[in-house]
């Protein structure tokens, strides 16, 4: 691998221009795409297939115009002709597909203009789910939803309309996000580099994958299911992922520039080291996040692609843009800058520093010889605190949900609590049953009416349609309205209760099979889906990061140790999560606590945590490898890979925990989650087990780290990235810049 990186190298710097014009090309190109990544995303993709919401869904289909979700507009005055805002609203929905205002809904909602401030208007749908996102979406813009249209203000209500609200909301808060997220990043890279272009090239990167990834999103929506959380994500990982691998090979260039080699050699050397590294660590994390695949969701497979593009753009950016980018800039991103050598300068003036005398140890040697002197003890603190912030974690709770993303006084909600004053608020989605008899309901239709009579009387019901009978008769649906929220948790108790009996006591069961779904039903299958099934992700990762890390460091220990050390941080950052989101504990942080964790974060918190655990694991560890090979001394090896790989380390940790740390406090409740559990879980990551763990359990186990039994150790192909003792120099064919 390390020869084709420095094939690879050679091809870039020599044609540099055409490299640089393509991506200028393919950058530009997907702008305008990338402006409409969020056009065609959808609330879908929840759908647990063989569960009973998935069977009601298709059972639907039977019954002609009957819709399991509805649509509504609310009108508020405030101070103008409620009246005249219905007409608007008639004439707004006749050119929306699938959704009009039926003519006895209107002229109901003109008697209650006359009488009311706020009224409602029922719209009659048609469609499946994704007919009524667009028409939400189309209806919003016609009625100019946010303002105030002479004197009366409109919302668009119902299930759809949520996550109508919702990829606005995510819109803007990814733009709010990314504004602060690109000047905090240029200031970290400014401190560790030095100079403006320097640490504008990872930032040119991290903008490039972004653009790119956005408008390959777009183009994935056009043909398949794409989740409205998608963008978010994507841009929040992408960001961190590519700033972090140009990090590591911009910083390995500087480091061979510095040691005295000519640009193209330095070039070469960055590149079949640690450009190989980030080729390696990267697809590590692409199959890390391709164990998303093992829950059969739509949803999460699409979190899992939009994942895995954004990965791979910001891998080919790091070896081909990126090193073209430093061989246009070629002297102009070494050294240190005039703005760090003037605050280098006014510091010394403040506080002189002190020279390190000939042969006095560095402060990473210091470190590690503190460490390693009381490693049992530094172990077992260490461990000890991570085991204390998982322990919260035992107790996780999973949930789901629209409505309670938005914050409060948003449009969206605003709209919802103003429609529950006048109509109950399950009216948006209600409890669908579908009894299907096998045969003609003809002459059966008195169990079936006796189940309908005896759900009006089950607690949290406020009312109750049905029997209809399907178009070939033999099923029959009713409609259960429930007092509250079809995300409420009154009407998921409701929903079990109704599971629970499925008709029994009515007898309705006799007649053939009784399934209840609904928008709520989805919901609760889809975290009965995600709970009995996240046990496969964890194996999964396990078992790709034992086989990844035995591949490159040849040690049957280590790779054993870094599992159990990436279980306890993800365990730390589940047990965060829970303190923050579940309990409520720090609730004046601006952290509402709903009760429980999205049902997607921690499957996916996982999947990149333990991806990108695995960077700062080969990085440091190849380092380590590395000086022992060198020397056979495993304390002085712990050592000196510290010294050389600490820095930039630290420095990649910071820019992800910058980054991930921007989205945790902007946005929805959903990606603040995942963003506060890749910040704390890359925190914990880069400075306990890194700086702790690492150094201390390595001490433990001395020799003992890099057994591997001769057998396998002759079967393992060789992945010794960061070193480069493994080419010779005669090998390596440097063509000039």
């Amino acid at each position: 691998m390390q020869a084709a990186m420095n094939r690879l190298s050679a091809f870039v710097r020599t044609r540099r221009k055409l490299v640089l014009i393509t991506w200028l090309l393919l950058v530009v190109a997907a702008v305008p795409l990338m402006g409409q990544q969020t056009k065609h995303l959808t609330s879908g993709g929840f759908e647990v297939p063989g569960s009973g919401s998935s069977e009601v869904d298709k059972a639907l289909s039977r019954f002609h115009h009957e819709q399991g979700e509805g649509l509504g507009i609310v009108l508020q005055g405030k101070g103008g002709d409620l009246s005249a805002a219905v007409d608007r609203v008639v004439a707004a929905a006749k050119p929306i597909e699938h959704a009009e205002v039926a003519p006895e809904a209107a002229e109901a909602a003109k008697q209650a203009a006359a009488q009311q401030d706020v009224v409602v208007i029922p719209l009659a749908v048609s469609g499946i789910a994704d007919d009524i996102l667009q028409a939400a979406k189309d209806l919003r813009e016609e009625l100019k939803v946010g303002e105030v249209d002479d004197g009366v203000q409109a919302y668009v209500v119902g299930q759809q309309a949520l996550w109508a609200g919702m990829q606005e909301l995510q819109k803007e808060d990814l733009e709010h996000a990314e504004a602060t997220g690109f000047p905090a990043i240029l200031i970290v890279l400014l401190a560790v580099f030095g100079t403006v272009l320097a640490a504008l090239l990872p930032a040119a990167l991290g903008v490039a994958a972004v653009v790119v990834t956005g408008a390959i999103i777009y183009l994935l929506s056009l043909v398949m299911t794409m989740s409205v959380f998608v963008t978010n994500i994507t841009s929040m990982l992408g960001i961190g992922v590519a700033v972090d691998y140009s990090l590591f090979v911009l910083s390995r260039y500087r480091e061979e520039v510095a040691a005295g080699k000519d640009r193209a050699a330095a070039l070469d050397t960055a590149m079949r080291t640690s450009g190989a590294t980030v080729v390696f660590s990267g697809v590590t994390v692409i199959v890390s996040l391709a164990g998303l695949f093992l829950l059969d969701s739509t949803a999460m497979r699409s979190l899992a692609i939009g994942s895995i593009t954004v990965v791979a753009i910001s891998i080919i950016g790091a070896v081909t843009l990126l090193p073209a980018l430093i061989a246009w800039a070629g002297p102009r991103v070494e050294g240190r800058g005039k703005i760090v050598s003037f605050t280098g300068m006014l510091a010394r003036r403040i506080k002189p520093k002190r020279e390190r005398p000939p042969g006095a140890p560095t402060f990473w040697e210091r470190w590690t010889a503190a460490v390693m002197k009381r490693s049992a003890l530094s172990a077992i603190l260490a461990a000890a605190v991570l085991l204390a912030l998982a322990i919260p974690a035992l107790s996780l709770d999973f949930g789901n949900g629209a409505l309670r993303q938005f914050p409060e006084g948003h449009e969206t909600r605003v709209g919802f609590e103003l429609a529950a004053e006048q109509i109950p608020a399950g009216e948006s989605a209600p409890l669908l049953v579908v009894v299907d008899t096998k045969g003609s309901i003809t002459g059966n239709e008195d169990p079936l009416k006796a189940y309908a009579e005896q759900l009006k009387g089950v607690e949290g019901v406020a009312r109750v349609e049905g029997p209809i009978v399907s178009d070939d008769g033999k099923a029959a649906l009713i409609k259960v309205v429930p007092r509250e929220d079809p995300e409420a948790p009154s009407t998921f108790a409701l929903l079990d209760r109704l599971r629970a009996d499925a008709g029994r006591e009515s007898g309705a069961a006799g007649l053939g099979d009784v399934q209840i779904g609904g928008y709520s039903g989805q919901q609760e299958d889809f975290n009965d889906l995600v709970s009995s099934n996240i046990w496969k992700i964890f194996l999964f990762v396990m078992i790709c990061s034992y086989l990844v890390l035995l591949v490159v460091l040849r040690s049957v220990i280590l790779p054993l140790k870094a599992v159990v050390m990436n279980l306890l941080t993800v365990g730390a950052a589940y047990g965060v999560l829970v303190m923050f989101f579940q309990y409520g504990w720090f609730d004046w942080t601006g952290y509402d606590a709903r009760g429980y964790i999205n049902v997607v974060t921690p499957p996916l918190l996982l999947a990149i945590v333990f991806g990108l655990s695995m960077d700062y694991e080969v990085f440091l560890l190849s380092r380590i490898r590395e000086r022992y090979l060198a020397t056979g001394d495993n304390r002085r090896s712990v050592a000196e890979g510290l010294q050389s790989s600490a820095k930039v380390i630290t420095s990649a940790a910071v820019i992800m925990v910058v980054v991930f740390s921007i989205f945790a406090t902007t946005g929805v409740p959903q990606v603040k989650e995942i963003g506060l559990g890749l910040a704390v879980a890359i925190a914990l990551d880069a400075t306990l087990v890194r700086l702790v763990l690492v150094p201390a359990t390595m001490e433990l186990m001395g020799d003992w780290n890099w057994w591997v039994p001769k057998w396998l150790d002759r079967r393992l192909p060789n992945a010794d990235f960061e070193s480069d003792s493994l080419v010779k120099e005669d090998e390596v064919q440097h063509v000039p810049a």
